[in-house]
């Protein structure tokens, strides 16, 4: 007998005839037989949280003021950012949803919870998928913001997509049967996608739903049109446009960028030479076989550029890179905070994450909830905050969920929604999570009434911002 790894014995030889070989149980794999029945332990789940109850708001006296939620979570951010930040948060409901992760976060720790863990997105509001490039120039369509990611309750990723499709459905102008089914067929997507991928393969459910099958699968037909145009618009969208737009030619042959205010602007020698040294800490958290690749590149230049809606007012940087033909290559260092999550999965009874380099967090993140990422993607830290680092304008594209016409907005609420099942499945055991949403529409109906309560609240907490910026009381700047 020979003593196994986890201190079992294992047969010297091999098991008598129709007998499998008695190996040790290796961690990190599973257990042979199958221990455990997980879509049975998830259709139990619904005695103690029924699907109905998902439904549930329940907004208390105790819930911050929005105004104060948005100058709260502004803390921390460079402050003459702010106020394009509020700005953009003004602009419409759902774009203060965008920028109000952490207040939807506290609204959800109070709502019903299965207790099933993902990888969860945090912010997986309708216009945070999108196109993006592979390594061989092939386009994805995926989740695409990973700056909130977290293991939480997968829920909170439905509830926030489906709260977000309706106010984007007012937006642009649908009538609220069509929003509410846009919601409804979301959950819809999701619920059929985990079950499909929960009746196959394990390998096979990992890499399902193939992008050119995403729309047969979703019956998103309408969409198709709006799709090859995003398409076309997103295979042009790279660092040799971006770079050739936004820099300037120098005496030496190189490349510098050029101030865009407010966008873009450069930054001081100390400053830009800061950034360039934490890319030595970048490469050691790529994989070997992208080295080569970096090594053919040199640093030009540096520059901040104000990112997205939810981000602005943290720290980004392009550096611009050029190879041997002065082809350019842009890098985008971003800022990486807590994800604004973390403290509601604490009041929620959550174990609070693991301690660690944020960057790596939404890196890590990413790869675990994408089917295929940025070949490039990293982090690093600068002057003691951590970053994150990713290929900039790499073929990116997303449709605009405002401004999609009514009879599209089903198909790409089915399409996100599928899309959101199959990010959640990498991580949590779509057998289990099957289990729980069942086969019929009970989830479906539930989470539809939820995010029209939620959509109202959120027009409300809007209107509470127009009225705190008419009076003064905090800075926007509109238009950046």
């Amino acid at each position: 007998m020979t003593e196994g790894v986890a201190g079992t014995t294992a047969q010297a030889g091999p098991g008598g005839a129709g007998e499998g070989r008695r190996l040790p149980r290796v961690p990190g794999f599973a257990e042979w037989p199958a221990a455990g029945a997980p879509k049975a332990e998830g259709k139990a789940l619904r005695d103690r949280i029924p699907r109905s109850a998902h439904a549930l708001l329940d907004l208390d006296a105790s819930r911050p003021d929005a105004v104060g939620a948005v100058e709260e979570s502004s803390r921390g951010r460079l402050p003459e950012l702010t106020p394009i930040r509020v700005g953009r948060m003004a602009a419409t409901p759902f774009a203060f949803l965008r920028g109000s992760a952490g207040l939807m976060a506290y609204d959800l720790a109070r709502t019903p919870m299965t207790r099933i863990r993902a990888q969860i997105c945090g912010d997986a509001h309708a216009a945070n998928f999108g196109l993006y490039g592979d390594a061989r120039g092939g386009l994805v369509i995926d989740l695409n913001d990973f700056d909130e990611t977290v293991t939480g309750p997968w829920e909170w990723d439905l509830k926030r997509l489906t709260a977000s499709l309706v106010l984007a459905g007012r937006e642009a102008g649908a009538d609220e049967d069509t929003c509410r089914a846009a919601a409804h067929d979301a959950v819809g997507a999701y619920r059929r996608t985990m079950r499909l991928l929960s009746r196959l393969p394990a390998l096979d459910a990992w890499n399902a739903i193939a992008d050119e099958e995403l729309v047969s699968h979703t019956d998103a037909h309408d969409l198709l049109g709006t799709l090859e145009r995003v398409s076309e618009k997103a295979r042009a969208n790279t660092s040799g446009r971006f770079a050739a737009k936004s820099t300037e030619a120098t005496a030496d042959g190189g490349r510098r960028f050029v101030d865009a205010p407010p966008v873009l602007r450069r930054v001081p020698d100390g400053e830009a030479a800061a950034v360039a040294v934490s890319l030595e800490e970048y490469l050691g958290t790529l994989p070997e076989d992208r080295l080569p690749l970096l090594a053919r590149h040199a640093v030009h230049d540096v520059a901040f550029r104000v990112v997205g809606t939810g981000s602005v007012g943290t720290r980004s940087y392009v550096v611009l890179l050029l190879d041997h033909r002065g082809e350019p290559l842009v890098l985008q260092v971003k800022e990486a905070r807590p994800s604004a999550l973390v403290p509601h999965l604490l009041t929620a009874g959550f174990d609070a994450p693991e301690a660690g380099h944020e960057g790596r967090r939404v890196v890590l993140g990413q790869k675990r909830m994408q089917v295929v990422s940025d070949s490039l993607l990293g982090w690093t830290t600068v002057d003691g905050r951590p970053f994150q680092v990713r290929q900039f304008r790499n073929r990116k594209g997303s449709v605009d969920p405002a401004a999609l016409a009514a009879d599209q907005i089903d198909d790409y609420a089915r399409m996100t929604g599928a899309l959101l099942a199959r990010a959640h499945s990498h991580s949590a055991d779509p057998r289990l999570i099957a289990g729980y949403c069942g086969k019929n529409d009970e989830l479906d109906e539930a989470v539809a009434a939820f995010a029209v309560a939620y959509a109202d609240r959120t027009e409300a907490d809007h209107a509470d911002l127009l009225t705190a910026v008419r009076s003064g009381r905090i800075a926007a700047e509109a238009g950046a």
